[in-house]
Formats: structure tokens, sequence, C-alpha cells
């Protein structure tokens, strides 16, 4: 059984001693405090999305549509409340995982490492960025429990160098981003001129492996050929040509579960799972990639139809509180990954404020289950109705 709802007690009873939360509760608030802290160029890198930033916008709208159904009064309602999932075979204490974001290094100097400090206290894996500060050897050593996710190159050997490494370093599922074939028209990053990949920011993974080393003349170290470095990254960040057919390729390289991420769409969705892949993640990149598309919340409920009991589904983009994470869940979701809030914890405290942000998150969602009278992966359509 869960006890995130515990933490409230504690804040509470914290709270009598004079000790009150240093971090808000509020995603807004805990923004704007992001916000004082960090450069504008960073912070725009985290907030901005694509556009006019109708994707990013609607994805927190659509949460509005959704209204939860309670039902207190069911048999057996005392025992409900428990967060546990399973994923792929593996027991997992609540549904919550966070999201894959890159150049860490430009929010907290600790960058991944704060993260999974933070994120191990609470039971929550780690998603990896392909586009970490910190090479995924050093992130295994540190966190718990990690996924990797693959940005996949447009070379092929080097993506097969990422995930033999990741699976060596003991990553418990792959997550192919396929939405990012290229970065989309983000207006608050080009005002600023800001793209921290130019700076040698986020690409740990690339610069520490032999794969990607093997290209160079030199190698990309204080006196080596650092521009050669770079440009060769940029050109090698993302496939143009990715299909089901590359997707399929990873099984001759891992046999860890294979979720692709970046789906919104039924038939693709199917499609995916057709060619062997274990789990979808709907998901639109938080908005930063194609403005004006769909919200990710209305299209769940379609691909959830499309891919049955054939594969997990995973939901991110525009997840703000465990409310949020118990809606997606009743619309099908198996597992949610959290994004921009914990990042803005990283910016304010470090680990301290990524922990503060998932115990927040997942003590609300414990409550919001125990309140709707069922454990959280008990949550199904008859749980939410959309709004007139």
């Amino acid at each position: 059984m869960s006890h995130f709802a515990q933490y409230q007690d504690g804040v509470y009873a914290d709270a009598t001693e004079g000790r009150l939360p240093s971090l808000p509760y509020h995603h807004e608030q805990l923004r704007d405090m992001a916000a004082g802290r960090l450069e504008p160029g960073p912070f725009g890198y985290v907030e901005g999305s694509a556009g006019r930033e109708r994707t990013a916008d609607a994805n927190a709208d659509a949460f509005a549509r959704y209204a939860l159904r309670p039902r207190s009064l069911r048999p057996g309602a005392e025992h409900s409340g428990d967060l546990g999932v399973t994923l792929f075979g593996r027991r997992y204490p609540s549904p919550l995982l966070t999201a894959p974001i890159g150049v860490l290094e430009q929010v907290h100097e600790e960058s991944e490492l704060a993260v999974a400090r933070g994120a191990n206290p609470v039971g929550v894996p780690v998603v990896l960025s392909t586009a970490s500060s910190t090479p995924m050897e050093e992130v295994a050593e540190a966190a718990d429990e990690w996924w990797y996710q693959l940005y996949w190159p447009s070379d092929d050997e080097l993506a097969e160098s990422f995930v033999r490494r990741a699976t060596a370093a003991g990553a418990s599922a792959i997550v192919v981003t396929c939405d990012t074939k290229r970065l989309g028209w983000r207006p608050r990053d080009l005002s600023l001129g800001h793209l921290p990949f130019l700076r040698s920011q986020g690409t740990a993974n690339y610069f520490s492996d032999p794969e990607f080393r093997s290209r160079l003349k030199a190698d990309p170290e204080p006196g080596g050929v650092f521009t050669e470095a770079v440009f060769h990254f940029l050109g090698a960040f993302a496939s143009k040509a990715l299909s089901t057919e590359n997707i399929a390729r990873i099984r001759q390289w891992t046999d860890l579960p294979v979720l692709v991420k970046g789906v919104v769409r039924g038939d693709e969705a199917a499609d995916l799972v057709d060619a062997g892949v274990d789990g979808i993640v709907v998901s639109n990149h938080g908005g930063r990639q194609i403005d004006n598309a769909v919200a990710a919340l209305d299209a769940l409920p379609e691909v959830v139809d499309a891919v049955g009991d054939r594969a997990t589904v995973l939901f991110d983009s525009g997840v703000r509180s465990g409310a949020d994470v118990a809606v997606a869940m009743a619309l099908g979701a198996q597992a949610v990954l959290l994004g921009r809030p914990w990042v803005y914890g990283l910016a304010v405290e470090g680990a301290a404020g990524v922990e503060h942000v998932l115990r927040a998150t997942l003590a609300e969602l414990q409550i919001t289950a125990e309140l709707m009278g069922k454990d959280a992966a008990e949550l199904d359509a008859s749980d939410v109705t959309r709004r007139p």
C-alpha cells in the first residue's frame, strides 16, 4: 500500500512547529520562482513551445474539459488509494516517471544527478534524455531506476551504440522519441538566439560515445577540435528517415522493453504495435514541436482504443498535478511522465526541489484516488466525463 498521502500530514505537522514549506504547491507559482532564478535563455528554452504556443496551451486546457466522477461508497473502499502499477513485468510504487528533458546543466549545475537524487526517495524512475548533460553511465550510478530515451540519430551505428550502452548500464526500458526529426519552430529561443547545443550543452552522451568519437579527427575535449565535434553532433542529432522498420531493428540490439514516444494517432500506434513495440507514449512533446496540434489528452482515448491490450500506453504533455495524472489514467494511460514542474523545482532547489514536486504530485494523486474510491490502476472511463 502506498503512503504518499502522508506527505500532507507531515506538512501540517511541520507547520505546528513553525516550519513552512520553502516551495509552493501550485505549478504557476513554482514556475514564476524558477523564472526569477534562471537566465532568460534557459527559462525560455524550458517554458517555451512551438509557434504561438497553442499546442502547449491546448495540452493544459484539455484537462479542464474532463471531469472526474467520484463514487466514494464502493465495497472495500477502505482499501482504495494504492498507487502501485505493473509495467513490463516490473512492479513500481506509483505510475509516475520523470519525462526525458535534456540540457539540464542550464537549469542546475548538478543536472541529471540532482534529478536522480530527487526521484530516488520517492521511487520515481528517471527517463534519461539522449540530450542529457551527464553521460548515461554516471546517471546509472546515481539513479535507483532509470529508462533511456533515444533521439534516433542520422547514424544508425550511433543509435545502436546508444542502445547497447543503455542496456549495459542497467536501463529498464528504451523510449524512442519519434516526433523530433528536427527541432520545431520555437520563437522564444529564436528571439534570444538560444540554442544550447551550440555551446556543447546537452552533448554528454554523444561526446562520451566511442562510435561518435571515432568519427572525429580529435577528441571533443579541451584542446581538441571543439567546433568539429559540435557540428558533427548537429548533423547526427536526428534521423529524418525514422520509420517503424528502423525502430524494429532495436530488437537486434537489446532485450529491454521498447516504447515509442510522440504518438497522437491511433493508426500510427497500431502500426507500431504491429512492428513489435511494447509501449506507446501518447505525447506531443509538451507542445514544443508543432504549433496548433491536437492536445495530447484528447488523443489518448483514440490511441488506447487502437492499441487495446496489445501494448502498454503511457502519457505525457500538459500534466501539472496529481489530479491531472488521475484524469490521464482514467482515460487509459497506465503510467504518466511529468515534465516541466520538476524542472522548475530543480531550478529553485536542486534535488530537494525535484523531490518536492514529485512528493506533492503523488500525495495529491493518492488523495484523489482515495476520494474516488479506487486504486489508481483501477481508474477507467467510468470515472471521467467530458464537460459540455
